[in-house]
């Protein structure tokens, strides 16, 4: 596949409309606008499970299309997470430790990949899909008003996954996506001599 079509595929574009939405989230926030930065977000929530479908169907999966979705989930989570702070500060605060978990389940393992690679990585292991799934629907139970308990839990699953992306940064010997667990990573490895 050539770059000009790789930049420009379908699920590519979902991806980049992952990272274009998170100016207008921020907006939302400062206005102050709660459910319209929820509604907005559900839409950048669907864009990422979309884009991976698309791709696979489409048989359009690549390199940048892996780097591409995972700089639009870092994107997301870090809007997610400032504008937590800046829509309901209170209610943040009750949650901190599990906020804190999430943030730093992302950002360790990206500066992790920097440090290593010398670029963000895009591993998206099955952890990661379960954590980013239960923290989205938890995020939105939390700030909604619904529920305060699956915070927790996406918290905890959101730690482990970011524990095993670490891990499988050291693992490797060299720069690769799509790397689904530690273990798949340790056979990686050891066929990397």
């Amino acid at each position: 596949m050539n770059l000009r079509r790789d930049i420009s595929s379908l699920p590519n574009m979902v991806s980049a409309l992952r990272i274009l939405l998170a100016p207008l989230l921020f907006l939302l926030a400062l206005l102050q606008l709660p459910w319209w930065f929820l509604g907005v977000l559900m839409l950048s929530g669907l864009t990422d499970m979309l884009d991976g479908i698309l791709a696979r169907r489409l048989r359009l999966t690549s390199p940048l299309g892996a780097r591409l979705d995972s700089w639009g989930d870092f994107t997301n989570y870090f809007t997610m997470a400032v504008c937590a702070w800046i829509l309901w500060p209170e209610v943040t605060r009750e949650v901190l430790v599990y906020y804190s978990m999430i943030l730093f389940s992302f950002l360790l393992p990206a500066w992790a990949g920097l440090v290593k690679f010398g670029r963000f990585t895009g591993y998206h292991t099955w952890a990661v899909k379960v954590a980013v799934l239960v923290t989205f629907g938890a995020y939105l139970a939390l700030y909604s008003g619904i529920a305060r308990w699956p915070f927790a839990l996406a918290g905890w699953l959101s730690a482990i996954a970011g524990i095993e992306e670490i891990l499988i940064t050291l693992l490797l010997r060299r720069e690769r996506t799509d790397v689904r667990s530690a273990l798949v990573a340790w056979r990686l490895r050891n066929s990397d001599h």
